[in-house]
C-alpha cells in the first residue's frame, strides 16, 4: 500500500480502475435498455432558490401550501434505509436532500439503489421539512441523467495534493464548495 500524504484516503492503483469499470458496465447496461443518457427532464428549480424561498418556512406551513418543485444534480451521498432512502444533491447553487420511498417510486427505487455516488439525477416531487428540520423533496419522480465512471474525490479532504488540484481542477470544484465560491469570484468577467 502506498502512504497517504496530507489527508488523502489509502487506495490502491488498482482500486479506483475497478470501479470505474463496475460503472461502465452499468453504463453498458444502460445503454442496452436504451436509457443512457435521457433528454427530457427539465428542473425548474435550483436549490440555492428554494433554500433561500422555503428556508425559514415551517413544516406547518409547507404542508398547507405544497410545492411541487423538478430539481436536478450531481447525488453526493445516499443512505439507504430499506424501503426509504435519503441522498444529497448539489447544483451550481447549492445543496438539498431528497427523501425517496419505494412505495411512491416503484421500480425507480430499485433502480436508484444500483446508482453510484457522483450520478446526476433528476428528481421532482413536494417539498416538506424532516424531523431534523432540514429542507428536503419528498420525491415522487426520479431519473438518472447521466451516469459517472470516475469516483469523486475523499468527502472530507477533497484533493489534498496541491499539484494535482491545479491540473484536476473539475474534480478540485465538485468536492469542495469553498473552492467553487472562491474561484467563481476571482474568475475575470
Amino acid at each position: 500500500m502506498t502512504e497517504a500524504k496530507h489527508g488523502d484516503t489509502e487506495r490502491e492503483p488498482g482500486d479506483e480502475h475497478k470501479l470505474i469499470a463496475e460503472r461502465r458496465a452499468k453504463l453498458a447496461q444502460l445503454r442496452a435498455a436504451g436509457a443512457a443518457y435521457p433528454n427530457e427532464f427539465r428542473r425548474d428549480a435550483l436549490a440555492g432558490q428554494l433554500l433561500a424561498a422555503f428556508g425559514e418556512r415551517p413544516q406547518e406551513w409547507l404542508e398547507a401550501n405544497p410545492t411541487r418543485v423538478s430539481v436536478g444534480g450531481r447525488m453526493l451521498f445516499k443512505r439507504l434505509m430499506g424501503k426509504a432512502s435519503f441522498a444529497k444533491i448539489a447544483d451550481r447553487t447549492g445543496q438539498l436532500q431528497l427523501f425517496l420511498q419505494h412505495d411512491a417510486l416503484g421500480s425507480s427505487y430499485d433502480a436508484f439503489k444500483s446508482w453510484d455516488v457522483g450520478d446526476i439525477i433528476g428528481a421532482s416531487g413536494v417539498l416538506f421539512r424532516t424531523k431534523t428540520g432540514e429542507l428536503s423533496v419528498r420525491v415522487d419522480s426520479l431519473r438518472l441523467l447521466v451516469k459517472a465512471l470516475r469516483p469523486l474525490p475523499d468527502k472530507w479532504h477533497g484533493l489534498a495534493d496541491t499539484e494535482l488540484r491545479y491540473r484536476q481542477r473539475y474534480v478540485d470544484l465538485i468536492g469542495i464548495s469553498s473552492t467553487r465560491s472562491s474561484s467563481s469570484k476571482s474568475r475575470p468577467r
